[in-house]
């Protein structure tokens, strides 16, 4: 992890715990690696089949998931727009996640009091991606491949390449909270 003189902390996905531990809410990052993304109902198949004792499509150590539904690709590009959605949709299955080894999780809004403290416990950490900006945010990504569930369509699972995709820290892994602390 590295600090430029702009104060841009660039990450690399999947995420180690250490570098989760460092930064802290407010801090604007860019990603560069893979991350995934998956909505409510991919994460409610995700923990049916661990509840099930199956493999998921995702190594969860260290990984980062963005919450989006990409809209179809047009011709000639990488993905459609691929804007956050919010967060709290997630809330019912994030804990377990993260207790299994999911480092980051971008998307948009505030999490539930069970997913700060998972997130505090085990050094996971919480991205705000600007909402409205997916085809901007699309730019940033390289390759896009469903990896599971691609009956859900614009739901599936994906593996998305990254190269400097820019997020704010929300919640970091001391439980401090970007939407609170500015209310105050």
């Amino acid at each position: 992890m590295k600090t430029e003189s702009c104060k841009v902390i660039r990450l690399t996905a999947p995420l180690a715990e250490s570098a989760a531990r460092e930064l802290r809410a407010g801090d604007r990052v860019e990603i560069t690696g893979t991350i995934y993304t998956a909505r409510d109902t991919a994460h409610k198949m995700i923990v049916e089949a661990l509840d099930r004792g199956e493999d998921i499509p995702i190594d969860l150590k260290g990984a980062v998931i963005y919450y989006a539904g990409p809209a179809p690709t047009p011709p000639g590009k990488v993905i459609g727009s691929v804007g956050p959605t919010t967060s709290g949709r997630m809330d019912a299955f994030t804990p377990r996640l993260i207790r299994l080894g999911l480092r980051g999780m971008i998307g948009k809004g505030e999490r539930s009091r069970e997913v700060v403290d998972a997130m505090v416990r085990y050094g996971a950490v919480y991205f705000a991606a600007v909402g409205g900006a997916g085809a901007l945010l699309a730019q940033r990504v390289r390759k896009a491949d469903v990896i599971g569930y691609d009956d859900l369509g614009p739901e599936a699972i994906r593996k998305l390449e990254v190269e400097r995709f820019p997020a704010i820290v929300a919640i970091d892994t001391q439980g401090n909270n970007l939407y609170h602390d500015r209310r105050k």
